[in-house]
């Protein structure tokens, strides 16, 4: 599993008209312990640049892939390398801001390729790999169609699976007042 998060501090700044600093750290915090814990059994590594964030990262478990100065794309290839330089032969990557991500595990499928659009089907929220597969971090707007294009061109067995609980991410406070994420906010005290 690899989990990419950005400086929790920095994290989620298109929601500075609505959330506070503080509830904005706090809701990138509470978003990538659920990612982590829906990674088990899973070994999870997440990609950073940040040293709270790596920190953190090991003191929920987590290997820490250090990218300094990468950008989210180049962060993600890095962590990639870096998992199968490890041996590991598959990966899952899933983004830190997945609140309702409750398990992640069943998503890696040897040989296959699987994707989970964003509930726009623009984004893409999880993509399940073979790590020997060239398939290169193109997230930002249309991550989706670049990731399912070059999915298909690698040969491998492509599936898309639409997961509602998966399929939603944070960007907005329309997403923070989304009926099944506005009680999870509620209860870390965050008020969208």
């Amino acid at each position: 599993m690899l989990v990419p998060v950005k400086s929790f501090h920095a994290a989620k700044r298109r929601l500075a008209d609505w959330l506070t600093p503080e509830d904005r750290e706090r809701l990138a915090r509470l978003m990538a312990e659920r990612v982590l814990a829906a990674a088990a059994p899973l070994p999870a590594f997440v990609a950073c640049d940040d040293e709270r964030v790596a920190e953190w990262a090991e003191a929920h478990g987590a290997h820490v892939s250090w990218g300094p100065g990468l950008g989210l794309n180049g962060a993600i290839d890095h962590g990639v390398d870096t998992i199968s330089g490890k041996g590991i032969d598959h990966v899952v990557i899933a983004h830190g801001d997945l609140p309702l991500a409750t398990t992640l595990a069943d998503l890696a499928r040897p040989g296959h390729v699987v994707l989970v659009p964003d509930r726009r089907r623009d984004g893409t929220n999880v993509l399940s790999r073979p790590t020997h597969l060239t398939i290169r971090a193109e997230y930002g707007a249309g991550s989706f169609a670049r990731h399912l294009a070059a999915a298909l061109a690698s040969g491998a067995p492509v599936s898309v699976r639409r997961d509602a609980r998966l399929a939603i991410d944070v960007d907005t406070i329309a997403d923070c007042r989304h009926p099944d994420v506005a009680p999870l906010l509620k209860v870390a005290g965050i008020v969208a």
